[in-house]
């Protein structure tokens, strides 16, 4: 199977203890990176309501984009992750 074909195979994510944990720690690290871009998106919006808190504003909502564009790249750093694992165990069951 070629690489794109593979990459967000749902199989993957329960094919072993080890993927499902792998799976499980990338949900909570995409549920937090979430969280904190809400958190400085909501904090950014108040202080935009005075102009004395305009530039720190900004900074919040800079950092909370940065938090949103963390979203996609853990999810295809996490499914790369699962291809490999995956790969292994073919590997694996060939050699056996």
């Amino acid at each position: 199977m070629s690489f794109w074909r593979g990459i967000f195979d749902h199989d993957r994510r329960e094919a072993t203890p080890e993927s499902r944990r792998l799976y499980a720690r990338f949900e909570l690290a995409h549920t937090v990176v979430d969280f904190s871009a809400a958190v400085c998106f909501i904090i950014g919006s108040v202080m935009f309501f005075s102009e004395a808190w305009t530039y720190t504003a900004t900074w919040y909502f800079t950092v909370g984009s940065v938090f949103f564009a963390m979203k996609p790249t853990l999810k295809l750093w996490r499914e790369v992750r699962l291809y490999r694992m995956g790969q292994t165990d073919e590997l694996a069951r060939r050699v056996e």
